[in-house]
């Protein structure tokens, strides 16, 4: 009975793993629109190009090394990496400080490990024979 249940559960999360993966696949297609057609845009109109691929371009025999590719990159890395942040993290963070203050969960109050408790004991037990 009890293999069953740990396949059941097994099965669950796989499911759930699914479901991530094709919901944040889908999600990636929103982020990456609002960073391509919102924020770049807007980096665009301070800085006077879409992108940075031009910018610090080195000739070494014959050979262009682009800084401004790294850059560009680097940029739109930091903006996925703000907007997922602020789209999910910190939302998600709220959900849950709000569903524990609703439950009457205090984060303060979670119960320590039992081998940390016992060797507070012996601790305490210990300073209290000196």
């Amino acid at each position: 009975m009890l293999s069953g249940f740990k396949e059941f559960v097994l099965k669950g999360n796989v499911l759930d793993l699914a479901v991530a993966v094709i919901i944040g696949a889908a999600f990636a297609q929103v982020v990456n629109a609002m960073v391509e057609a919102v924020l770049m845009p807007l980096i665009s109109a301070l800085v006077g190009s879409p992108n940075f691929d031009s910018f610090a371009v080195l000739t070494v025999n014959g050979n262009d090394v682009r800084f401004g590719v790294l850059l560009t990159a680097l940029v739109n890395f930091l903006l996925v990496a703000a907007a997922v942040y602020f789209a999910i993290v910190l939302p998600m963070n709220r959900m849950i400080e709000a569903r524990n203050r609703r439950l009457g969960i205090d984060p303060d109050e979670e119960e320590a490990d039992a081998q940390v408790q016992l060797l507070t004991e012996i601790r305490d037990a210990l300073r209290q024979r000196t």
